[in-house]
């Protein structure tokens, strides 16, 4: 198990608190430093059954610069998106927890951690 994270993040603590309360084994990923390469955050979308706007974080100021609100959500434009979510790391939503069972989860939710930690 991989959980992503900025330490900065209080959603990502309370994902890991829970983690480490539950005795899991993971391995941490501060991906603002780390930074998923385009594929990676291909395979993450994959494990999660979701596209890369659904994981985009549209109110920082690194989206609005970039207009991201008005961007197509479709096939067509998917690989821009997943560009400029490698390009800009901080625009992905947090915790990002890769399961044993190769899914993953958007770990913002205790509900969401401990469905983590069942597969």
């Amino acid at each position: 198990m991989e959980i992503w994270i900025n330490p900065a993040c209080s959603k990502c603590r309370s994902a890991i608190s829970l983690l480490d309360a539950e005795g899991a084994d993971y391995t941490v990923r501060r991906y603002l430093e780390d930074v998923p390469t385009e594929d990676e955050i291909r395979a993450v979308l994959e494990r999660l059954g979701l596209e890369p706007w659904d994981i985009t974080r549209t109110q920082e100021a690194e989206a609005k610069e970039l207009g991201m609100k008005e961007w197509a959500r479709d096939a067509a434009q998917r690989d821009r998106w997943v560009r400029a979510l490698a390009e800009h790391p901080r625009l992905i939503q947090r915790p990002i927890i890769t399961a044993d069972d190769d899914t993953a989860v958007v770990g913002r939710t205790e509900e969401a951690v401990r469905d983590a930690l069942s597969r």
